[in-house]
C-alpha cells in the first residue's frame, strides 16, 4: 500500500529525532550495527532467495551472490567507521605568539549531515535497494534512512526491511534510524525528497526519474544534494592493431559483456567505437555470430521490456542503422533479444538519439573512417560511468590525446576489459560526468560513498572537553589525524 503523506511526514520527524542521538554513538557500535544487519539477513535464507526470484526473474546464483555483494558492503562499512580514519580529522593547534595575529586552534572532522532518502533500484533488489550500498554507507556515516522500495520487488524489499529493524533492536540503536515506504505512483517519492527534514537522496534508476528528483531537491527553499547513477552507454574503443590481432576474442568477451543479465546492468556495453579496416569486419563478423546464438532472457519486470522493445524499436528505424546481428531465437513480450547494430561515424555525429542509452542487451558500433573521427565521436559524447579501450602498451600510447579525452568523460577506465563488474574496493570509483550521474565528485562503490552524506566542521578554540572524540588531544579513538600537516595517531 502507497504511503500517505502523513506517513511520509511521521517518517522524517522520527528520522530527525533518531539523528539527534544517532549521529552522536561512536564508530564501534556503529560497526555493531551494520554488522547485524548483515547477519539478519543472511538468517533470511531461502525465504530472500525465493522472494526476490519471484520478483524480479533473476536465477538464483544471481540472487545469492548480490545478497553477498550487500552483507560484503555491510561489513566494509562496519569496518570503516570502527578504524574512524574516515572523518578525515585535521589539527592545527594554536600560535599565540604568532605575528602579526594570533593564529587559533582549529580543528575539522566530518560530520553527518541527516536524514537520507535512499530510492530501491529495479535492476538490484539486495545491492542498490533496501540495505544496499546507498543506505549502509549512509547509516555508517550517522544518518538515519527513508528507504522507499521499489515497486518492482516490494515484498523483497519488505522482508529485508524486516531485517534491519531487527538489527536495530539487538543493537540497541534508536527506532527512527531507519523507515521502509512504499509507493508504486510519483507522490511518495516527490514527498519525500520536498520534506524539509530530509537532507540528501540517493538514487539509481533512469535519467528521467533521477532528474526529476534533482530538480525537485534544487527548486526546494533549502537545496539538498541528490546522488542519482542514472545513465550510461559505457562505449568501448577498440583500437586498429589491437582489432587484427585479437578481433575474435575481443568480440567473444564482448558478447558476454552485452548478454549478460539480460543487458540490465548500469554498466553495459552499449556502443562500440572502431576505424574501419579488417580487423573491424573481422570483428563484426564474430560478434553478430555470438549474438545470433544468444538467447532472449526474461527481464525484470514487464516495464522494463516494453521500454526495451520500443527504445530498441527507435534506434533501428534511424537513418543509416543497419542490423548486423540478433538472437536467432524468437522472444517472448516479457523478454529481452539480443542485437547489435552499426551505423557510420558521420551518421552518428548528426542524430543525437543514437548516443542515448537503450537498456538491456543491445550494442551499436560506429564505424569511423580514422582517427580524426574516432576523436570525433569520443569528444561528442556525454558523461558515462566507464570506457574502455582494446589495445596493447604501445598502441594505447599513440593514442595519449584520446586517453586524455576520455578521462574527462567517465569516472572509470578499463584497458582490454568489458565494463560490466564492479569490484567493490577503496579503489573503485562507481560515477562520472552527468548524465551518469549528478555529482561526478562521488563514488557509488567503495568506501568512498560514505563521504556523499557526509560535510565537513571547522571547531576553533574549543575546549579539548568540549570536542568531538576524533580531535580531541590525546586521541582517545587511536585514529589517523593529520596534526599540524603531520600524520599522527
Amino acid at each position: 500500500m502507497d504511503a500517505t503523506l502523513d506517513q511520509v511526514d511521521a517518517a522524517l520527524q522520527e528520522a530527525q529525532i533518531a539523528f539527534l542521538s544517532y549521529k552522536n554513538i561512536n564508530g564501534k557500535k556503529k560497526a555493531e550495527f551494520l554488522r547485524v544487519i548483515a547477519d539478519e539477513m543472511e538468517a533470511l535464507g531461502g525465504e530472500l532467495l525465493s522472494t526476490a526470484m519471484r520478483e524480479t526473474n533473476l536465477p538464483e546464483a544471481r540472487i545469492i551472490g548480490e545478497r553477498g555483494r550487500t552483507t560484503g558492503q555491510c561489513r566494509m562499512f562496519a569496518d570503516l567507521v570502527e578504524q574512524g580514519s574516515w572523518v578525515e580529522a585535521r589539527v592545527d593547534t594554536a600560535l599565540p605568539d604568532r605575528t602579526p595575529l594570533p593564529k587559533p586552534d582549529i580543528r575539522k572532522m566530518l560530520v553527518p549531515i541527516g536524514p537520507v532518502v535512499v530510492f530501491g533500484a529495479a535492476n538490484f533488489p539486495l545491492a542498490y535497494s533496501t540495505a544496499g550500498g546507498d543506505t549502509a554507507s549512509a547509516l555508517a556515516a550517522g544518518c538515519p534512512v527513508i528507504v522507499k522500495a521499489h515497486p518492482a520487488h516490494a515484498e523483497t524489499s519488505e522482508l529485508v526491511a524486516g531485517a534491519i529493524k531487527k538489527a536495530i533492536d539487538k543493537a540497541g540503536m534508536p527506532k527512527g534510524v531507519f523507515q521502509h515506504l512504499h509507493g508504486i505512483g510519483f507522490e511518495v517519492g516527490q514527498a519525500l525528497v520536498k520534506h524539509p527534514l530530509t537532507k540528501a537522496v540517493g538514487f539509481t534508476g533512469s535519467l528521467a526519474g533521477g532528474k526529476a528528483l534533482f530538480d525537485i531537491a534544487c527548486q526546494r527553499a533549502q537545496p539538498i544534494p541528490v546522488f542519482a547513477e542514472m545513465s550510461s552507454i559505457n562505449p568501448v574503443i577498440l583500437l586498429p592493431d589491437s582489432l587484427v590481432h585479437q578481433a575474435e576474442r575481443t568480440a567473444a568477451a564482448l558478447v558476454g559483456s552485452i548478454t549478460q543479465g539480460v543487458g540490465q546492468f548500469c554498466t553495459n556495453p552499449g556502443l562500440l567505437v572502431a576505424i574501419e579496416n579488417d580487423g573491424l569486419n573481422r570483428f563484426i563478423k564474430s560478434l553478430s555470430e555470438g549474438i545470433n546464438n544468444a538467447l532472449p532472457g526474461i527481464m525484470l519486470h514487464q516495464g522494463i521490456a516494453d521500454n526495451y522493445t520500443k527504445r530498441l524499436a527507435r534506434t533501428l528505424e534511424q537513418k543509416g542503422v543497419t542490423v548486423e546481428g540478433q538472437s536467432s531465437s524468437n522472444a517472448t513480450e516479457s523478454q529481452g533479444k539480443p542485437l547489435v547494430a552499426s551505423v557510420l561515424a558521420s551518421t552518428f555525429l548528426k542524430n543525437p538519439l543514437l548516443a542515448e542509452e537503450v537498456f538491456g542487451p543491445f550494442s551499436l558500433i560506429v564505424k569511423c573512417k580514422g582517427i580524426h573521427e574516432l576523436h570525433a565521436v569520443a569528444n561528442h559524447l556525454s558523461g558515462q560511468l566507464t570506457t574502455s579501450i582494446f589495445g596493447d602498451e604501445v598502441e594505447i600510447a599513440k593514442y595519449s590525446s584520446l586517453v586524455n579525452v576520455l578521462i574527462e568523460k567517465a569516472g572509470r577506465l578499463i584497458v582490454n576489459g568489458v565494463p560490466t563488474g564492479v569490484e567493490v574496493c577503496p579503489s573503485m570509483n562507481h560515477g562520472g560526468p552527468f548524465p551518469a550521474t549528478t555529482d561526478s565528485r562521488f563514488t557509488a562503490v567503495g568506501i568512498d560513498a560514505i563521504k556523499r552524506f557526509a560535510r565537513p566542521v571547522a571547531f576553533q578554540s574549543f575546549p579539548n572537553s568540549l570536542l568531538p572524540e576524533e580531535l580531541q588531544d590525546g586521541n582517545p579513538l587511536g585514529i589517523w589525524r593529520l596534526f599540524n600537516n603531520e600524520w599522527k595517531k
